[in-house]
C-alpha cells in the first residue's frame, strides 16, 4: 500500500517548536527542493500562521501564501482552518467564513483541513460547503482527545457526520500525542471500514508515541502521515520526516522519497533557523505529563506568561486543569478551548479558589456561544456560573448577522486588495495597525499622527 507524506515544517512545526516565527523570506529559498521531493501536500497556512505574521512579523499572511504558490507550482498546498473560528477564536458570521474559504483557494491553497474544537460538526457545515462549492478539497478532522464520552464510536459518528457534510477525505487529528499505537490501530481501522475516503493521521511528538502511533496507522490502512523535517520535528511537533522514511524504506509501506534531498533541504532549514531566537536551543524531547494533563505544548507557554512572578504555581495549574475540562463537559483541549480551560485553571489557582473568578470565555461557553459540549454539564454548576443567563440551542453563528459591509466601510481607508478586508475582520487592532504601517511606508504618512491631530481640530 502507497503510503504519502503530508510535511508540515512551514506551518505546524515551526508553529510549536518556534512560536510561528519563521518568515516568508527564510522559507522560499527552500521551496525549490521541496517542490521536488514528491510530498503528497505541503501544510503552509492557517493554524495561528495568520496571525502572528501580522502581529509579530509585520507580513502580509496573503501575500506569504501566493509567494509560496509561486514557489511550489507542483505541490498541493494545505491548510487548517477552525471551522466557524476561521483563523480567530470566535465564532464569525457565514460570509466570512464563505468568503474567506473563496480568498484562501483563489491565493492557492489546495486542501483546506477544517474541525471545530468541540467536534460541534454544526459549526463546521458552512465551511464544507464553501470548500466544495470554491473547489477546494474539503479534509474533515476529527478531534482526538481521552475522556468517559470519547470512544470509538464517538468519533466514528463525528467522522460520519462529516462524510455526509460530503468531505473528500478524513484526518484523525491527535492535537496533543495523546493518541496509543493500538489505539491508533482501532480507529484507523473502523474509520477505514467505515467510510471509503482517504484517511490521514495527525499527532505530536509530545508524549513520545507518535512515530508507533503513525506505523500502527499504516498498519490498519491509513493513507497519509504528517511529518516534519528534522530541524522543526519532535517535542511538541510531528514526528521526524527522514524517520520515518528510513524506518519505512524496503517494506509495503515504502514512502519512496529521496532521502538525500530530504537531508539537504534540512540542512538549510537548521541554518536558517538558528537565526531565530525561538529557533535556538529547541526542545526535542518528551514530556510524559500529558498523558495525564492532555495539555498541548503550546499551552504551557501560555501558562508561564500568565503566571508571571507566581510560575512556581505551574504544578497546580497543570492538576487543575483536568478538573476545568471534567467540569464543562470534557472539551477537547485545541484551540479556542485549550485557552479557555487553560485560563480558567489559572484563574482558579490565582484567586485561591475554584471559580471565585470567571473568565467571560468560559460564561459564554456555558451558555452555548461556541457551541455545543462533548459531555453534559452539571446543571448547578452552570446556575452558579451564569444564573439564569439562556443556554443557546441553536447553531451560535445563527445568531450572527453578516459583518463584511460594515467592515469594508471600516477599513476603507487603508484597503488595497480584497483580502484585506477579512484580514481586519480576523484581527481588527492588529490588522488596522498593520495596513496603516503599510500605507505610511508606501506613501510616506503617519497615519497614527495624522488621526489624531484630526481628533484635536488641526487640519490634516
Amino acid at each position: 500500500m502507497k503510503v504519502r507524506v503530508m510535511d508540515t515544517t512551514l506551518r505546524d512545526g515551526h508553529q510549536c517548536l518556534m512560536a510561528t516565527r519563521l518568515k516568508t523570506e527564510d522559507m522560499l529559498p527552500l521551496c525549490g527542493d521541496l517542490n521536488k521531493v514528491g510530498f503528497h501536500s505541503l501544510e503552509v497556512w492557517g493554524g495561528a500562521t495568520f496571525d502572528s505574521a501580522l502581529r509579530f512579523l509585520k507580513e502580509d499572511p496573503w501575500e506569504r501564501l501566493r509567494a509560496l504558490r509561486r514557489a511550489l507550482p507542483d505541490s498541493k498546498l494545505q491548510m487548517l482552518l477552525r471551522g466557524q473560528n476561521v483563523l480567530g477564536y470566535r465564532h464569525y458570521a457565514d460570509d466570512v467564513v464563505r468568503e474567506f474559504v473563496r480568498l484562501s483557494i483563489k491565493n492557492g491553497i489546495d486542501i483546506i483541513r477544517v474541525f471545530d474544537a468541540l467536534n460541534d460538526m454544526r459549526n463546521i457545515e458552512t465551511s464544507i460547503k464553501a470548500i466544495k462549492e470554491f473547489g477546494g478539497h474539503a479534509q474533515g478532522a476529527v478531534v482526538y482527545t481521552v475522556s468517559p464520552l470519547h470512544t470509538i464510536e464517538h468519533f466514528v459518528g463525528t467522522a460520519r457526520a462529516m462524510v455526509e457534510m460530503g468531505v473528500d477525505s478524513l484526518c484523525i487529528k491527535d492535537m496533543a500525542g495523546i493518541l496509543a499505537p493500538h489505539a491508533a490501530f482501532e480507529l484507523t481501522s473502523r474509520l477505514k471500514k467505515e467510510f471509503d475516503l482517504p484517511l490521514e493521521i495527525h499527532s505530536h511528538y509530545s508524549s513520545g508515541m507518535a512515530s508507533m502511533a503513525y506505523l500502527k496507522a499504516i498498519e490498519a490502512g491509513v493513507d497519509i502521515i504528517d511529518t516534519a523535517l528534522s530541524p522543526l520535528a519532535l517535542g511538541t511537533s510531528q514526528p521526524c520526516t527522514e524517520s520515518m522514511v528510513a524506518a519505512l524504506q524496503g517494506t509495503p509501506y515504502d514512502l519512496g522519497l529521496d532521502m538525500g534531498l530530504l537531508a539537504k533541504i534540512s540542512q538549510e532549514l537548521k541554518e536558517r533557523k538558528e537565526k531565530y531566537a525561538e529557533g535556538k536551543n529547541i526542545y526535542h524531547g518528551v514530556d510524559i505529563h500529558v498523558l495525564s494533563s492532555q495539555i498541548p505544548g503550546g499551552m504551557m507557554s501560555n501558562f508561564v506568561s500568565q503566571l508571571g512572578a507566581d510560575v512556581d504555581k505551574l504544578p497546580q495549574v497543570i492538576e487543575e486543569v483536568p478538573r476545568v475540562r471534567a467540569d464543562l463537559g470534557f472539551p477537547p483541549l485545541v484551540t479556542p478551548s485549550s485557552q479557555i480551560v487553560g485560563s480558567q485553571a489559572v484563574l482558579n489557582v490565582l484567586a485561591g479558589g475554584r471559580y471565585k473568578m470567571v473568565s467571560n470565555e468560559v460564561k459564554n461557553y456555558l451558555a452555548g456561544q461556541y457551541g455545543r459540549a462533548p459531555g453534559p454539564v452539571d446543571e448547578g454548576f452552570r446556575k452558579k456560573i451564569i444564573g439564569d443567563t439562556p443556554v443557546l440551542e441553536c447553531r451560535p453563528a445563527d445568531l450572527l448577522l453578516p459583518e463584511l459591509p460594515a467592515a469594508r466601510k471600516e477599513v476603507a481607508p487603508y484597503l488595497e486588495q480584497e483580502e484585506d478586508v477579512l484580514t481586519y475582520v480576523l484581527f481588527p487592532q492588529v490588522a488596522q495597525n498593520f495596513l496603516k504601517d503599510r500605507q505610511a511606508a508606501k506613501y510616506g504618512v503617519d497615519f497614527n499622527l495624522a488621526e489624531k491631530a484630526k481628533e484635536q481640530g488641526y487640519p490634516t
